[in-house]
């Protein structure tokens, strides 16, 4: 780890340094896990021990928040009162928050010029971060997904591979209040057809802007938007998901944006994010990256933005997993992402427990209802413990390399895989025996594992 990769840490756990609970020094490595052994919270019904100090010498612990749980207002699904219980729970537990959906291009900035924003979810979730002590995310500047269609739109006709390409079909409207998703296809009410689908490259068909007309908008929103949230927050997500899911030859997966800009639209986000703020932890953010296959595109991408200079600073891995995914799976890919000297990040933890998502690792809405149908797994509350307990102590064996994990909602009521109940709280924010394989991996010291 360089001294500026090490200084990026140092930044992260800064707000945690300056909390009055927070006395201890951060530190890593054998004595720090027999103090934490010794000192270990005793499990009680009325008061859990919290993720965020349990593993307070390894990592920050965070967790995506919707706009109800960011703005403290109840509505749709979820009512007031089960609203601020989710709050009340993100408070104990976590020290770092990212919005599900509020800071993605469609709802931050839905219509094009400058009185085209809507600031407000996102400073929310912004102003509550900061004010409970948290390291705040933002995600995300550029994706093929979630993105309005005037932002591709122009003059310049489609090429005549894009024109039969049919738009996807309507995904359903998802109240402000539901459970947001890293996925394309997912709507806002109100938002109507001027939204890009997103099924692998957009649902935009119609005539295209120049590459210096896509440039200058991506430049022009992430100067607005990192700019307003510079010093607020921390880490941004720049690009997401640009790698291809299959073939072996195609790192990039084809999108609007690439297709437009070229390959070099991701060089040139994270270079503008820099110029907007330069004292930001600038991540990639990926799905699938426990598929070897996968692992190597990331790692032959990167290695380039790297040799190009491209102020690239930490790595994000999804780990939309599944209750096949083991220890050795799990340590191997945090290995491999290792070897690029980055910071590694888990930005979007679930362990999906529907029958029909075991073969996936997969991040589209597109696909969700079929990975999330067929009912639970056999004894799903036991596996889901063990997956978690396996995945955690792989986490704490690399927690050199891992700055962040963030579970992808606060609970399984308002996940975007509600059905597959993925996460260690159930929906009435009460701890699941996965909660308890978690606390219990971060008394395992480093040097017993195998």
């Amino acid at each position: 780890m360089t001294n500026r990769q090490r200084g990026f840490r140092d930044q992260l756990r800064e707000t945690q340094m300056r909390s009055p609970n927070s006395n201890h020094i951060l530190g890593t490595g054998l004595l720090a896990s027999m103090l934490l052994a010794v000192s270990f919270p005793a499990r009680s019904a009325e008061t859990p021990p919290s993720l965020k100090d349990t593993f307070k010498n390894y990592f920050l612990v965070g967790t995506a928040l919707n706009r109800s749980q960011a703005t403290q207002t109840g509505g749709g699904r979820r009512s007031q009162e089960l609203t601020d219980m989710d709050v009340a729970l993100v408070k104990q537990q976590f020290n770092q928050v990212v919005s599900e959906n509020d800071m993605k291009w469609e709802s931050i900035h839905p219509r094009a010029g400058d009185d085209g924003y809507n600031f407000a979810p996102a400073d929310a979730l912004a102003d509550f971060g900061l004010a409970n002590k948290m390291t705040v995310v933002g995600h995300t500047l550029v994706w093929h997904s979630q993105t309005p269609n005037w932002v591709f739109a122009g003059t310049n006709p489609p090429p005549a591979s894009a024109t039969n390409i049919p738009p996807p079909a309507p995904a359903p409207a998802v109240a402000t209040n539901s459970a947001g998703t890293n996925a394309p296809g997912a709507r806002r009410p109100g938002f109507g057809p001027g939204f890009a689908g997103g099924f692998g490259r957009g649902g935009y068909n119609g005539p295209r802007a120049s590459r210096e007309e896509l440039l200058e908008r991506m430049r022009d929103h992430i100067h607005i938007v990192v700019g307003r949230y510079k010093g607020k927050v921390k880490v941004w997500d720049v690009v997401n998901e640009a790698l291809s899911d299959s073939g072996t030859t195609n790192v990039l997966r084809s999108t609007l944006w690439s297709e437009i800009i070229g390959p070099d639209f991701i060089a040139k986000a994270f270079q503008y994010a820099h110029e907007a703020d330069p004292s930001a932890i600038l991540r990639y953010n990926d799905y699938g990256l426990e598929n070897p296959m996968k692992r190597r595109k990331l790692i032959t991408m990167v290695r380039q933005l790297q040799e190009q200079k491209v102020p690239i600073h930490a790595i994000g891995s999804q780990a939309h997993i599944n209750v096949a995914t083991t220890f050795e799976t799990m340590d191997q890919t945090l290995a491999e992402i290792a070897t690029l000297g980055l910071p590694i990040h888990i930005t979007e933890l679930d362990i999906n427990t529907a029958q029909g998502g075991q073969r996936s690792t997969g991040a589209d809405i597109s696909g969700n209802a079929s990975t999330t149908q067929g009912g639970q797994v056999s004894d799903a509350d036991k596996k889901l413990a063990d997956v978690y307990e396996a995945v955690f102590r792989a986490f704490v064996k690399h927690d050199k390399s891992i700055d962040i994990v963030t579970f992808w909602g606060v609970n399984d009521a308002v996940s975007w895989r509600a059905q597959g109940k993925p996460l260690v709280f159930d929906g009435d924010n009460k701890p699941k025996p996965a909660f308890d394989a978690v606390i219990r991996a971060a008394s395992v010291a480093p040097a017993k594992l195998p």
